[in-house]
C-alpha cells in the first residue's frame, strides 16, 4: 500500500493542512486513514485533509513525502482527481 501526502502548507480554520491521496484507489486511501484514525469526514473529493500536528504520524505510517504538485500529478495519472464542483457522486475523469 502506497500513500502520498503533501507538505501542509494549505490554510484552513486556523491551521495548516496537508492532502493524502492514492495512486491507486480510493479503497486504499479509505483504509489508510481509517488504519490512521482519520475521520472519514476529512475526506474531501479525491484526498483526505490531514493538520500539520498529524503530518508525522502520516509519515510513520507509511505516506510518502511528495510535493503538492505532485500530489495532483498522482492523481491524474491514476485517473482519481476529482475537480471542486464536480458534486458527491461524481466520477473520476479518465486520462
Amino acid at each position: 500500500m502506497t500513500v502520498y501526502i503533501d507538505p501542509p502548507t494549505w490554510p484552513g480554520h486556523g491551521r495548516m493542512w496537508s492532502h493524502l491521496v492514492s495512486d491507486v484507489s480510493y479503497a486504499e486511501l479509505h483504509a489508510f486513514a481509517e488504519a490512521l484514525g482519520v475521520p472519514r469526514r476529512a475526506f474531501e473529493r479525491d484526498h483526505y485533509d490531514i493538520p500539520a500536528h498529524r503530518y508525522a504520524d502520516a509519515v510513520s505510517a507509511g505516506a510518502l513525502e511528495v510535493s503538492s504538485r505532485e500530489v495532483v500529478r498522482l492523481l491524474h495519472r491514476a485517473g482519481l482527481r476529482r475537480r471542486k464542483g464536480a458534486g458527491p457522486g461524481a466520477q473520476p475523469r479518465s486520462s
